[in-house]
């Protein structure tokens, strides 16, 4: 995990990778095309890239049109712009009739730093996975952010993809890894509780599964991409083999991936579920390490409620 890279880079540079593949592949921004790194892609094929300005409803109003034609539009903006301002044209012009759009939403969660509470969005997964039939996906790394962007060029439907703003390690091999909507991944086994993570946060598990180790508790470390549809079958298994589960995601822990866990496991393997994420507060300015602490995104946090869930097995 020495390498390490923002998902938004690696999404500017997927699109701009596989425009040569794809010849249906367009990509519209909201007059940040700088920011998302869709300017990527622009500079590939300028006549594919189409800037509808700081007016991100019309960008998703005009990408559900272009996807009538046969087009594969990305429709791109930060997710608090993109999931928040342009949700109704999401869920009536996108969702409602189930187009083939990809919404590309970059800056995502508290590590946009020194923007703050307005731009640190944290109710996008909860407002993606509401509308029947979206696709909602938040990639652990540059390796997999490019592995989901072709994914979704491939899927047939909408599509929500999430990326942070700031660097990340590189987990995954971009030459072995495999990915495929709805399955999560194996990061490390275990069995005395799992902890389920998505985004950055997963190479953050990984590092309290080894505090954990020190303390004698061997802790599996699941890689949840996809929050919805939700690999269930593996989050319930999982549930099942260690008895507690710790969600750990860089949202709101209403509505997100901790959610979407209990709503799985409640009906097929309850188990005690404890979420590490933002307690149901808005974002504030700052560094980013100094936020992950205050807002309990840390590996010793996610230990901390590894060791809660275990006690409160039966």
């Amino acid at each position: 995990m020495s390498d390490k890279k923002a998902t938004r880079e690696a999404y500017g540079e997927a699109l701009a990778e596989f425009g040569a593949k794809y010849d249906k592949l367009v990509v519209l921004d909201a007059d940040l095309a700088g920011a998302t790194k869709t300017a990527t892609f622009k500079k590939a094929f300028p006549d594919r890239h189409f800037d509808c300005g700081i007016a991100e409803g019309n960008m998703v109003s005009v990408a559900a049109g272009l996807s009538t034609t046969g087009l594969i539009p990305f429709a791109s903006s930060f997710a608090m712009f993109l999931a928040g301002r342009a949700f109704e044209q999401i869920r009536n012009s996108i969702g409602y009739p189930h187009l083939n759009v990809k919404l590309g939403a970059t800056h995502g969660g508290i590590t946009v730093g020194e923007d703050g509470a307005t731009h640190q969005c944290l109710e996008d997964f909860s407002v993606m996975r509401t509308i029947p039939g979206m696709t909602v996906i938040c990639p652990a790394d540059a390796t997999e952010t490019r592995a989901a962007v072709e994914a979704a060029i491939n899927y047939v439907g909408p599509v929500y993809l999430r990326f942070g703003r700031a660097a990340t390690p590189v987990l995954f091999d971009r030459e072995t890894y495999k990915f495929e909507i709805g399955k999560g991944v194996v990061m490390a086994d275990g069995k005395d509780v799992t902890i389920a993570a998505n985004g950055f946060m997963v190479a953050i598990a990984l590092e309290a599964k080894e505090l954990l180790k020190a303390d004698g508790i061997d802790a599996a470390v699941l890689n949840i991409h996809t929050i919805k549809p939700l690999d269930s079958e593996l989050v319930c298994s999982y549930a099942a083999k260690t008895g507690a589960i710790v969600t750990a995601e860089e949202h709101n822990v209403i509505g997100g991936l901790g959610s979407a866990v209990c709503e799985a496991v409640c009906g097929k393997t309850p188990v005690p579920v404890l979420r590490v994420g933002v307690q149901d507060e808005f974002g504030r300015s700052g560094k980013v390490q100094p936020l992950l602490e205050y807002y309990g995104l840390t590996a010793a946090n996610i230990a901390e409620k590894c060791k809660a869930a275990i006690a409160l097995k039966k």
